[in-house]
């Protein structure tokens, strides 16, 4: 059953989806070589909690940690480990905080230290990916409208559009109904409408679409190896348009402050 939610309920799924924004943001302002992801996902699990909220993933279905890290071709559900990151490295990490009875959910990849040209192209076409997908989210539209102009984007500069795995709704659960695929037909599947909320996050390969699931019953990896990427962001369907209730401002923030890459 998809749930419809008020104005006052998406300001409260705001806030969530605020406090994973700063999140990122403090990530942001400590990745680098030499850290390991077991590490950031301490810090991020007491910055947290010191806002008053409970990390999302953590023991969501088994799910050990608070973020998942996935590196270079992990394509999501990375779990952290006591293992540097590397220069070269790009790392996706998705996070989520339950507040007040409400979820926010989103997720940036970065990278660590310097990266060649085709990783970037990589990185820069999902964030665009996200940004057309959002621009789609409106009420009226289907969901189809979302994943066609996603999958299109993507395929036209080559890569791989992940299907086993799809957005979702957000809201009083951190994974609701509907579905948000990154592939489709235009015009087909479900009509958005008001007050939907969903979480946007198109996962792009550089090469093929084909993944598959680590023995550890969580990492998601690129059969061929090649890197993947993963933007996210919470969006509701408020006033005719797209509401985006996340925000990427303090990771650029951060990056910006270090000079690192701004995607």
């Amino acid at each position: 059953m998809i749930k419809y939610y008020s104005p006052a309920e998406i300001n409260e799924i705001r806030t969530s989806a605020q406090l994973v924004s700063k999140t990122l943001g403090l990530i942001a302002s400590l990745i680098e070589p030499g850290i390991s992801t077991l590490e950031l996902d301490r810090v991020a699990e007491e910055f947290i909690r010191d806002h008053g909220a409970k990390p999302a993933f953590k023991g969501f279905q088994g799910f050990p940690n608070t973020l998942c890290m996935s590196r270079n071709e992990e394509v999501v559900h990375g779990i952290p480990s006591d293992k540097p990151l590397e220069n070269g490295d790009v790392v996706s990490v998705d996070c989520g905080v339950k507040l007040n009875g409400y979820y926010g959910d989103h997720a940036y990849t970065f990278v660590v230290g310097e990266v060649n040209f085709q990783i970037l192209k990589l990185l820069r076409v999902t964030k665009e990916c996200l940004d057309i997908g959002i621009n789609n989210a409106v009420h009226g539209n289907a969901m189809g409208d979302i994943a066609f102009n996603i999958q299109q984007h993507a395929e036209s500069h080559g890569y791989g559009v992940v299907r086993e795995l799809v957005g979702h709704g957000v809201g009083r659960n951190l994974h609701e109904e509907p579905q948000v695929p990154n592939y489709g037909k235009k015009g087909k599947g479900l009509r958005l409408r008001e007050g939907m909320v969903l979480a946007i996050e198109p996962m792009i390969n550089m090469g093929t679409q084909n993944i598959i699931q680590l023995k550890d019953g969580w990492t998601i990896v690129t059969v061929d190896k090649k890197p993947s990427a993963h933007f996210e962001h919470n969006v509701a369907v408020m006033n005719g348009k797209a509401d985006v209730l996340s925000t990427f401002a303090f990771v650029e923030e951060a990056l910006i402050k270090k000079g690192s890459v701004v995607i």
